[in-house]
């Protein structure tokens, strides 16, 4: 009995079989095939050749540290415990905030500007940062180099204030009030060279005035200092000096920017009020050590624009009488550029130095 003559198998295809990874190159005037593992294809897009892709977990992976540069219950102690809370709630891991106070925000600032740059220490300061780099001779770090700044996070509406047994009603009686005692009305600042110290301190200069200068480590301790009479006007931020205010143990004189407060709608503006073109308009940011992890950067930007278009967040900003500020982080970093050179020029007006 004859077999079945079976057709004659044909020889697969070089590379049949392999994985999808193995490309084979035919050799020109060469009857063989080599084949080559491509690496590219068998690991996911953006992967390839990178030897930490595996490696590193998505930040944050523990808690955060928030420093404050300042006393709690200052505006920025408040703005930092707000934020730290929200997104505590939406990313996962603690943040927490760590006040360290001293030198008008100096000492706090150098132990981010000193930290890793890896995203798990962060700082909410306030424009007395920039202040800072022209009333001090020398400081630890560089105020532009060393920080990266995250997101503008809330304006700081200011007043000019006075303890009620000042006999004043308003800011001309006020300012004529000092120019009849030169050198007896004391006022109060967040620190020698901070940003309240150079409000007061332009202020006098534009009223022609002369004022006693009485620092303190922190807004909070500034303001009460006022409501206690140990010192008897002072520029403040309006967070703070709220309750005092509506309590009557404050007079408000006028507000330092150069609109009027939603939160004091019927005050006026230091320049409505007397001296056209004063204009003070300090703020709290987010920033951190310069130099920030991409993968820090790229899951904290966002989700802190989504925490400060949050109505909710919003209002817990004004029910702590502070007015929030959205700006990209392209815009935040201009105005801190602009501030820094816009503080220099008063700086170097008024001559102040920070002890």
């Amino acid at each position: 009995m004859q077999h079945p003559v079976s057709a004659p198998r044909r020889a697969p295809p070089v590379g049949a079989g392999l994985p999808l990874a193995v490309r084979v190159l035919r050799v020109p005037h060469c009857a063989c095939a080599v084949t080559f593992a491509v690496a590219a294809l068998a690991v996911p897009a953006g992967a390839a050749f990178s030897p930490t892709a595996h490696a590193q977990p998505a930040w944050p992976v523990r808690s955060v540290r928030v420093v404050v540069p300042f006393t709690p219950g200052g505006t920025n102690d408040i703005v930092a415990r707000v934020l730290s809370r929200e997104l505590s709630d939406s990313m996962g891991q603690q943040f927490v905030v760590d006040n360290r106070p001293g030198a008008s925000g100096v000492v706090g600032a150098d132990i981010v500007a000193k930290a890793p740059a890896d995203g798990y220490t962060l700082m909410v300061h306030s424009v007395s940062h920039l202040a800072n780099a022209h009333a001090y001779k020398k400081l630890p770090y560089d105020t532009l180099r060393d920080f990266e700044p995250i997101a503008a996070l809330a304006g700081q509406p200011g007043a000019l204030v006075a303890h009620p047994a000042l006999p004043v009603r308003n800011l001309k009686e006020f300012i004529a009030l000092a120019r009849k005692r030169p050198g007896e009305i004391t006022y109060a600042s967040n620190g020698d060279g901070g940003n309240l110290h150079v409000q007061m301190a332009v202020f006098a200069v534009m009223a022609e005035m002369k004022l006693i200068h009485v620092p303190y480590k922190g807004g909070a301790p500034a303001t009460m200092s006022i409501v206690a009479g140990e010192t008897q006007a002072g520029a403040v931020t309006i967070g703070i000096a709220l309750p005092q205010i509506r309590a009557g143990r404050l007079r408000p004189l006028a507000v330092t920017g150069t609109q009027r407060s939603n939160l004091l709608p019927e005050l006026p503006t230091v320049a409505e009020a007397a001296i056209p073109g004063y204009d003070m308009n300090p703020w709290t940011g987010l920033f951190a050590p310069a130099g920030l992890a991409r993968g820090a950067t790229d899951r904290l930007v966002p989700e802190v624009n989504r925490v400060l278009r949050r109505p909710e967040f919003n209002k817990l900003l004004v029910e702590q009488a502070v007015e929030p500020w959205l700006a990209t982080q392209q815009e935040f970093v201009a105005r801190v550029r602009a501030d820094y050179e816009r503080y220099g020029k008063f700086y170097r007006m008024l001559g102040i130095t920070a002890s």
